[in-house]
């Protein structure tokens, strides 16, 4: 008799919101994660209009909209001239059912599902608790863990492998991993500062080749997130020593007058996995896929990734769909990644972090476009929409 239907590792994101998703729809899950809880590192924090109806679903959305900041303005600023285009997602009041978008920490989503989890009696967290390998994947799915009382083998029905870029999962089936890594290093910082003093919108990227960068409010009140690349390679304990010339740079004005709060260096990267099921585990999220940051796509890839496959598992659990379903999920949604969020992404961090000027007049013709053209803002903005996955249950896919 196996310990839970499904075991979902880890307790990200998109390992949360598919625990939830399932124990709400009453399967047994069982939760793993390596850490000793959930990370605080400044990771994702913009969700787009087009994931508000997956939250709402789910019961979450009043809670995000109370915790976090509804936003709708953009602007895009030159760093060489100073030309700064700007552009609102209100165009999309009338086409889509939420006109806006939301900024809240991945840190506080998490939170925010991790309270729904624990009023879930079917749903159990094991902390600590590291994948080792795959012992059986066939008509069920046993796999070895070390945890706080050593090494023991968890059984369930299904597995489903959240757990990062890192995956453990997909490093244990023999997956590859196929894409490119950017040569630039990402910096995301978490500062509290008065920016809005001193010009900023709520979402302001910059174009440079040197001092490009993602400016962010987080809150209502006066934290930032301010994300900057530097070139690989580089020291990372010099960070914060290399961060007040940056800053000089990218924040004119502020004059040191800003309290770091966190920062975290990462590399960024265009990958996919070379399947999103094999026989009983099925990835999602950035054990599934990964892409650099810029646009809000990669998290947003992964909510979609949730949406879809937690209805769809729980409908082939309760047998009111048939297993294909689930290659239909694996199948779409990679599909989905390499048609949709990779190539986006990658034009969007082309554009911030390596326009020079001999590109810049060309890229801005296309950008100014957005300050004049409604119908280019409605391009961009709707084209969120083409991440999601439609119901595999419900609705044919597309």
């Amino acid at each position: 008799m196996s310990t839970s239907q499904v075991i979902v590792v880890g307790c990200g994101p998109v390992g949360l919101i598919t625990a939830s998703g399932l124990g709400r729809a009453g399967v047994r899950v069982t939760l793993i994660e390596a850490e000793a809880g959930p990370s605080k590192a400044p990771r994702a924090l913009v969700y787009h209009w087009a994931v508000m109806k997956g939250l709402n679903d789910l019961g979450l959305l009043g809670t995000v909209i109370s915790a976090g900041l509804v936003k709708h303005d953009y602007s895009m600023r030159v760093h060489r001239t100073g030309e700064t285009v700007r552009w609102s997602i209100r165009e999309l009041e009338g086409l889509v059912e939420y006109p806006f978008n939301v900024h809240l920490g991945q840190d506080v989503l998490t939170q925010i599902v991790l309270e729904q989890i624990r009023r879930l009696p079917n749903v159990q967290i094991r902390w600590n608790t590291r994948v080792e390998r795959i012992v059986r994947n066939d008509t069920d799915v046993a796999v070895a863990v070390s945890g706080p009382d050593g090494e023991e083998v968890l059984t369930a029905d299904w597995l489903v492998a959240a757990d990062g870029a890192r995956s453990a999962v997909r490093n244990a089936l023999g997956l590859s991993f196929d894409g490119m890594t950017w040569p630039k290093e990402m910096v995301a910082t978490n500062i509290e500062a008065d920016l809005d003093a001193l010009g900023f919108d709520k979402a302001t990227f910059v174009i440079d080749e040197t001092y490009g960068a993602i400016i962010v409010k987080i809150d209502t009140g006066k934290k930032w997130r301010v994300t900057y690349c530097e070139p690989a390679g580089l020291d990372p304990a010099g960070i914060v020593e290399r961060m007040p010339a940056m800053f000089a740079n990218i924040l004119p004005g502020l004059e040191g007058k800003y309290e770091l709060q966190q920062h975290s260096p990462y590399r960024m990267h265009q990958r996919v996995a070379g399947s999103f099921r094999v026989s009983r585990v099925l990835l999602a999220g950035d054990a599934a896929h990964i892409t650099n940051p810029v646009g809000g796509l990669g998290l947003t890839a992964g909510l979609f990734d949730a949406f879809v496959l937690y209805e769809a598992l729980a409908a082939v659990i309760h047998r009111a769909a048939p297993e294909s379903v689930l290659d239909q999920y694996a199948s779409a949604r990679k599909a989905n990644f390499e048609t949709y969020t990779s190539p986006r992404a990658t034009l969007n961090n082309q554009l911030l972090f390596y326009t020079g000027p001999e590109r810049l007049e060309q890229e801005m013709a296309q950008v100014r476009r957005l300050g004049s053209e409604r119908q280019a803002v409605l391009d961009r903005t709707l084209f969120v929409g083409e991440l999601e996955t439609v119901s595999l249950v419900t609705a044919p896919p597309r």
